[in-house]
């Protein structure tokens, strides 16, 4: 298998869309506290090895037997494409076209479909699965970090008994492992696989947390990045979220606090502007689009105009003239820019709660459940 060694202050896949799918999501957080999150996943301290599986790519291209292949890499691994594409040439039939994606990769949900429908084999990096296809491959590049030493820290915060774990799909090849190291230490370890936007046992994503459903008071998350931890403590607020980073080497606790305030502030700046016209995204991703739910908020609101974009930024919705947003696309969008979009962005549950259909402790996080 063809491996090369990534910058040591390069992450990729899940983590890598962490923080990078959106570059205000500092703003989340307003001071350092115990808890804070922001930390988490911004700088490597083991260097990683990622195995881009040649080989099953050109497996797969015989089979076909493809003329032209298509490789879309998420943001932090773009810069190694071109290598890729090279040694790919070197092993690839004679004549067989290898062309590289530019648009940008935030998951599996974020598929170049225009190179898809283009090329006999499409090549997707970084993540598991979220909708098999005979023509998409996916290399879901897993992290060579060992996560028993951070395991073992995080043994300070857990208390012996029933125990939920969940991780991210570039540490699922060693949920086995995760599993079979917490059970030897007296743990009763709860696991589930979630819905069908979810590939494995365990598997949580940045939208998704049904994996951490289970019959535990206590969750185990294994991995980088702040956003997967927070998202899981508003989603089971009922349950103690304890985070094992093994590439920062940190065990900390999923605090709430400072996100639930942002998300309070935007809802109330909402319901005191008197909004007199919505604007309702409807994100044409591939697999970031709620279009029923879209619909649904513009025909019982005669001042809501729906809007479809690709990329929803706060630059490109300063061209439109409204008073307030409901992102029904990818809810990363909402949490992680919100503070930076000119107008209140707010989720479909916090627009409810904005026009005076539920209470405001009914506010919950917004999650993204199925596939396209």
């Amino acid at each position: 298998m063809s491996q090369e060694t990534a910058d040591p202050d390069r992450q990729t896949g899940q983590e890598t869309a962490d923080r990078q799918r959106h570059p205000g999501q500092d703003a989340v957080d307003d001071a350092q506290s115990e808890g804070d999150l922001r930390n988490t996943g911004l700088s490597l301290k083991h260097d990683r090895e990622w195995d881009y599986e040649l080989e099953r790519i050109v497996e797969k291209v015989e089979e076909r037997d493809a003329e032209k292949v298509g490789l879309q890499f998420p943001e932090g691994l773009k810069r190694r494409a071109p290598a890729v594409a090279d040694d790919l040439r070197e092993i690839l039939p004679e004549g067989v076209r290898v062309m590289i994606s530019g648009q940008p990769c935030y998951g599996a949900c974020d598929l170049d479909t225009f190179m898809m429908r283009r090329t006999d084999v499409f090549v997707h990096f970084g993540h598991s699965p979220m909708k098999e296809s005979d023509k998409i491959l996916y290399v879901p590049l897993f992290s060579n970090v060992d996560v028993e030493p951070i395991m073992e820290q995080s043994l300070d915060e857990l208390e012996t008994g029933k125990v939920g774990l969940v991780t991210t799909a570039q540490h699922m090849n060693k949920f086995g492992e995760m599993k079979e190291w917490l059970e030897g230490r007296g743990f009763d370890v709860e696991t589930r696989k979630g819905d069908d936007r979810l590939t494995h046992e365990g598997q949580v994503l940045g939208c998704n947390y049904a994996s951490a459903d289970v019959d535990a008071d206590q969750i185990l998350y294994v991995g980088g990045g702040k956003f997967h931890p927070l998202g899981l403590a508003m989603e089971h607020p009922d349950k103690k979220v304890v985070i094992a980073d093994p590439v920062n080497n940190v065990v900390t606790i999923a605090d709430t606090e400072q996100f639930i305030k942002q998300r309070y502030a935007s809802v109330h700046k909402a319901m005191q502007q008197d909004v007199e016209k919505w604007g309702v995204i409807f994100c044409t991703k591939i697999g970031q689009g709620r279009w029923d739910q879209a619909e649904e908020i513009v025909e019982n609101n005669e001042n809501a105009y729906l809007i479809t974009m690709d990329e929803v930024t706060p630059d490109r919705l300063r061209n439109f003239d409204m008073d307030a947003f409901v992102n029904t696309g990818c809810p990363r969008i909402t949490t992680d820019d919100g503070p930076r979009f000119h107008k209140p962005m707010l989720t479909p549950g916090e627009y409810e709660i904005a026009i005076g259909e539920k209470p405001l402790d009914e506010l919950q996080f917004d999650t993204f459940h199925g596939t396209w």
